[in-house]
């Protein structure tokens, strides 16, 4: 089954490496095929970038993210940016600390999206002390609420990918993020 999931941000956030991550996790250790693709703005850090990943349990034959099916978005003006060709019924998962809500809250209602909060910024913060783990509190988050992908292949595929040394603050930031999720409808 075809999977297109879309993660959008600001450049700096680790919205790629995430997307890097969920690609690999599917592919390396939960033996599903995946295809992950990038774009981000000239001003790259800081502005809005997206990764887009497929995942399928057969060949994927179309790379592109034509209609997503879980869009996951860490700053206001990528999910403005990218939201305008999600499915309906797909899964919307933001941090609101870092969204609009009430700016979207006709989206939601429009595509009749499962909507979903993440406090990943906020936990990276103020739970790990370092912001720059906030990307792999929201793959936590992303892994409970879609379990598109198996908890341990998360696992083996963020300790194959974070610099080394830091693996036991990403294993934590990780576990963070699968406790934190909040349904909203």
């Amino acid at each position: 089954m075809r999977t297109e999931i879309r993660l959008g941000g600001f450049g700096g956030q680790g919205v790629l490496t995430c997307g890097i991550i969920i690609a690999k996790a599917a592919a390396l250790h939960d033996g599903n095929h995946a295809v992950q693709t990038q774009s981000y703005g000239p001003e790259a850090r800081g502005g809005a970038s997206r990764t887009d990943v497929v995942l399928s349990d057969e060949v994927i034959d179309y790379p592109k993210v034509d209609n997503p099916e879980v869009f996951v978005a860490m700053s206001h003006e990528a999910l403005m940016k990218y939201i305008g060709d999600i499915r309906e019924n797909a899964i919307l998962i933001v941090d609101p600390e870092l969204v609009y809500e009430e700016e979207i809250q006709s989206i939601i209602k429009d595509k009749k999206l499962k909507y979903y909060k993440s406090s990943a910024t906020k936990v990276a913060e103020d739970v790990i002390g370092k912001k720059i783990v906030s990307n792999i509190v929201m793959l936590g988050s992303f892994v409970k609420i879609t379990g598109l992908i198996s908890e341990e292949a998360a696992k083996k595929a963020i300790l194959e990918s974070v610099p080394k040394g830091t693996e036991d603050m990403n294993m934590e930031a990780f576990k963070q993020g699968m406790q934190i999720v909040e349904k909203i409808n």
